[in-house]
């Protein structure tokens, strides 16, 4: 049982988390190379704006935060699921190879196979999704052994090793193709917020909707798998089929996140240990501040990247990767 003090606190945490994200949207809805005042939010929020206010909050930046408040909230429920599932406090979609196997994936698709524009975008998770699985039974058949079962250092030195192989299958692939679709390419993997449009939320919420109430119905599950297979299976988990399910879904999620944004690493990794640190490590406690947390880094990193340099800003991936990159080799020091 879960002590009374500590879901307040949990509730207490998410309710600031929800007005910190709401904040953050309104400064990013606000600020831009067009601008929209303050006062001018509510009145054309309720359909009392002019034209360009108008097309700038409802065809520009509303659909680009809620995109990217979407994407952070699913790769950090996919780190989260990766480091229950590995018992390893590095597991990030982006660090061990699954975000750049659905890059790939989606390189792949998007140059050399023609598909019309308007089943683009909701065939791209699917090609991600499909390249991110592909991935993720590759580092699972190198990072298990009969004897002691999945190996969680090896995960992830296995997973550098297969982001570092898929760059040079990338290099490969840009010298024999088309310099304009290489540059869209190139955006997209350094975490460029592409996909800011209607039809792109649509891609992403499906899932969303679909696996965050499956994780948390799973959030025991997640627990047990977390302290040990001997304890787990002491109580009746059959922890193999558990993993692979638990698996998928974290592939799915990820997979979802980086079709619409590209590659973007360290959220996964981030969220989940901030959130453990302020509410504690149980997975239903955790998950759903992870959750609030990661997409309030992803839409934050976004908000100062595309104001801070005139006129394409810089890519959100990069943004977080200059937080996320030191913050990984402080925990690669202290594990």
């Amino acid at each position: 049982m879960i002590h009374p003090s500590v879901v307040k606190k949990q509730r207490l945490t998410m309710l600031v988390l929800t007005i910190v994200i709401i904040a953050t949207a309104v400064i990013g809805m606000g600020i831009g190379s067009s601008s929209v005042s303050f006062e001018r939010l509510i009145p054309t929020l309720l359909g009392q704006g002019t034209f360009k206010e108008e097309f700038v909050i409802f065809s520009v930046r509303m659909p680009r935060l809620i995109v990217t408040l979407l994407a952070g909230m699913a790769l950090a429920l996919s780190g989260s699921i990766l480091q229950g599932i590995t018992r390893n406090d590095l597991a990030d979609p982006g660090i061990i190879g699954i975000n750049a196997g659905a890059g790939l994936g989606v390189a792949i698709f998007y140059l050399f196979i023609p598909v019309s524009s308007g089943s683009f975008v909701y065939l791209l998770p699917v090609v991600a999704f499909a390249g991110a699985m592909l991935t993720a039974a590759l580092l699972y058949l190198f990072s298990y052994d009969r004897k002691t079962g999945l190996q969680p250092v090896r995960l992830v030195l296995i997973g550098v090793g297969f982001s570092m192989a898929f760059s040079g299958v990338m290099i490969i692939i840009f010298s024999a193709v088309d310099p304009f679709k290489v540059d869209f390419i190139a955006k997209w993997l350094n975490g460029n917020i592409w996909g800011a449009d209607w039809p792109f939320i649509l891609a992403i919420l499906p899932w969303l909707i679909v696996l965050v109430p499956f994780t948390l119905y799973r959030a025991n599950r997640l627990n047990l798998l977390g302290v040990s297979e001997p304890v787990a299976v002491g109580v009746g988990v059959a922890v193999e089929k558990e993993r692979v399910t638990l698996l998928l879904a974290a592939v799915a999620l990820a997979a979802a996140a980086v079709s619409v944004t590209g590659g973007i690493a360290f959220i996964g990794l981030m969220a989940p240990h901030i959130a453990k640190a302020l509410v504690g490590p149980r997975n239903q406690l955790y998950i759903p501040v992870a959750i609030l947390l990661g997409g309030w880094l992803l839409t934050l990193a976004d908000t100062i990247g595309r104001n801070l340099v005139e006129p394409d800003g810089v890519p959100a991936g990069i943004m977080v990767a200059l937080i996320g990159a030191p913050y990984f080799m402080y925990l690669l020091l202290k594990k």
